[in-house]
């Protein structure tokens, strides 16, 4: 699976992991050089406090399109540290 977004490849990866329909990449797979931290997070029942990240490419910014769980809750234990993207990211084989 591919993560673009603005002409970039954000992250590549044979094994991503797919929960609720969106891919998780493996931290080792996503090229951390277009994340930027935000202040944004939310918290779901089942998998714990996501934190997001921008993405960001060639100066423009696609704001908190980007989560993770860094301390998931046991049943989403799987996909600790991945990342999964949205708002505009396109996500291909």
């Amino acid at each position: 699976m591919k993560a673009t977004w603005n002409g970039a490849v954000i992250a590549e990866s044979d094994s991503t992991v797919v929960v609720e329909g969106n891919h998780y990449f493996p931290p080792s797979a996503v090229n951390h050089d277009y994340l930027r931290p935000s202040t944004q997070s939310s918290v779901c029942p089942w998998k714990g406090t996501a934190a997001y990240y921008d993405v960001v490419v060639d100066g423009e910014t696609n704001k908190d399109a980007a989560w993770h769980y860094d301390q998931p809750k046991e049943r989403a234990e799987n996909i600790r540290e991945h990342i999964a993207f949205w708002r505009g990211v396109t996500i291909e084989e």
